[in-house]
């Protein structure tokens, strides 16, 4: 390794140490499960120094690194043939992908009523949104084959109406935020039968739009589940080609032109619809042809409401929100009304950012670059924040009731009853603090290798990154306060 590379590395190794061992000095709640121990220093203090971090490896990364260091780091790795082993695991993984849709259905219906006994309930929550999801974003995305949605929609018929050009994505940005907020605002998450209709109701919208529109084009643009898993797939280091795997840096397909990573044919991505028409588009995917991970403004926000879904889940489980919420719904205003109203307000202000951002980004940069080039490019630097914030949020949440899900799975109609809920130990706080702060520290190489694809120069790939990083810092120390906040359920729900 060049002098250069060494020094970035060293330099990068102290970073991410002391932003560590700063954050193992602090508790936090685990996820839903909620307790809070005192902190050795105040809050407000420990929220900015998790900032300052951000704002120091931006400097570093500014001063140490050029183009060729990061084509090096992202370029470095192997790329492996697995064509075979490819098309048996997929097989595998939808045969798994449709028995545990039928037995969330079936166990949800006729399963015992208590949540922790569910099978439904737990595969659900915790092995599926919470430990699935982090294995697609910490090692890498085999939702396509998983799908049970996409395997029964293969077996049906397709009527392959145009989808209307005008609506994009935003149907899935849509999507997203009513999932969220009927997580937050209903007992989904607790009432197995209730769970069970939701995915059943979820099942037939799902399937009916795949009939319609055909299985690539909904499942490519319209569901909010299969966006999701592909953006989280993308910051993965295991990245899937055609008839190959690669392994990558953590966020290396995020970055250079902006295109994402070759996706195999069953994966279309951009907004060339043709894709879904003729076959086209498919074709290409096979060739290795490069497509936008994030094309059009639609698609930026489904990224923005990524991020602000992890957090707005964490907010509604603070003090903060009680005491904010409670006068409001003094007042006559129905919670549920409430709740949604934040979420979308909130959706709004974080969205409304990210765009001022870009914008400042532009005139900061002094370049020709449009502003709405500029959003779609450095809008992927957000998805290891919330990629960050979902490991803190839901981690603890998993290793603890991971023991619980094994035991219901060896009997899902009559589970054992003496079941077993693991109590982590205090020091795991810090690993909540320290996964929003390394999932940071991802977004600011992130946007600093993009920085550096998309501008001219040494100075001027530098300057544009001046907006983002306050932004950056700004999301890390709100991120970090509330994960510092005990659970505080509110009393009106």
């Amino acid at each position: 390794m060049p002098p250069r590379g060494r020094r970035a590395t060293a330099i990068g190794s102290t970073v991410l140490l002391a932003g560590s061992l700063l954050a193992g000095t602090a508790l936090a709640h685990a996820g839903s499960l909620g307790s809070a121990e005192p902190v050795s220093v105040p809050s407000w203090l420990f929220a900015l120094t998790g900032g300052g971090v951000v704002v120091a490896s931006f400097l570093f990364t500014s001063f140490v690194t050029d183009r060729d260091l990061i084509r090096a780091a992202h370029e470095r790795g192997p790329t492996l043939p697995a064509g075979a082993l490819l098309t048996a695991g997929g097989r595998a993984l939808a045969v798994v992908g449709v028995v545990g849709l039928a037995a969330v259905v079936l166990v949800g219906l006729f399963g015992p009523p208590a949540a922790v006994a569910n099978l439904a309930v737990l595969l659900v929550w915790v092995g599926w949104w919470a430990g699935y999801a982090m294995s697609v974003y910490l090692v890498g995305n085999t939702w396509p084959a998983l799908n049970p949605w996409g395997t029964l929609a293969e077996r049906l018929p397709s009527l392959d109406r145009p989808y209307p050009e005008r609506l994009g994505a935003w149907p899935s940005v849509a999507a997203l935020l009513a999932l969220v907020w009927l997580e937050v605002v209903s007992p989904v998450a607790d009432a197995p039968r209730l769970l069970a209709a939701v995915v059943v109701g979820y099942t037939a919208l799902t399937l009916a739009g795949a009939v319609v529109f055909g299985r690539e084009t909904w499942f490519a643009t319209v569901d909010p589940v299969a966006r999701v898993f592909r953006y989280y797939g993308a910051i993965a280091p295991v990245q899937r080609l055609p008839g190959a795997v690669a392994l990558r840096a953590p966020g290396a397909a995020l970055t250079g032109d902006g295109t994402g990573v070759a996706v195999p044919a069953d994966q279309p991505t951009g907004r060339d619809r043709s894709v879904r028409a003729d076959g086209a588009g498919a074709d290409a995917a096979i060739r290795g042809i490069r497509r936008p991970l994030v094309d059009g403004f639609d698609e930026v926000a489904f990224v923005v409401a990524l991020v602000w879904a992890t957090t707005f889940d964490g907010f509604v489980s603070t003090a903060a929100w009680a005491a904010l919420a409670r006068p409001v719904v003094a007042l006559g205003v129905p919670p549920l009304a409430a709740y949604l109203a934040a979420l979308v307000c909130g959706f709004a202000l974080f969205l409304g950012a990210y765009r001022t951002a870009s914008r400042l980004a532009r005139r900061s940069a002094g370049t020709y670059v449009a502003t709405r080039e500029i959003e779609r490019r450095f809008v992927l630097a957000l998805l290891p924040i919330a990629a960050g914030y979902h490991l803190a949020h839901f981690l603890g949440y998993f290793l603890a009731l991971s023991p619980t899900l094994a035991a219901v799975l060896t009997d899902p109609l009559a589970p054992p009853t003496d079941l077993v809920v693991l109590t982590l130990p205090g020091w795991f706080g810090g690993v909540q603090l320290a996964s929003v702060v390394v999932g940071h520290l991802v977004a600011v190489w992130v946007a600093h290798a993009t920085a550096f694809e998309t501008f001219t120069g040494r100075l001027q790939p530098v300057r544009s990154q001046y907006p983002y990083v306050v932004l950056m810092a700004v999301y890390t120390t709100t991120s970090m306060w509330l994960l510092m906040q005990p659970y505080a359920p509110p009393p009106y729900l």
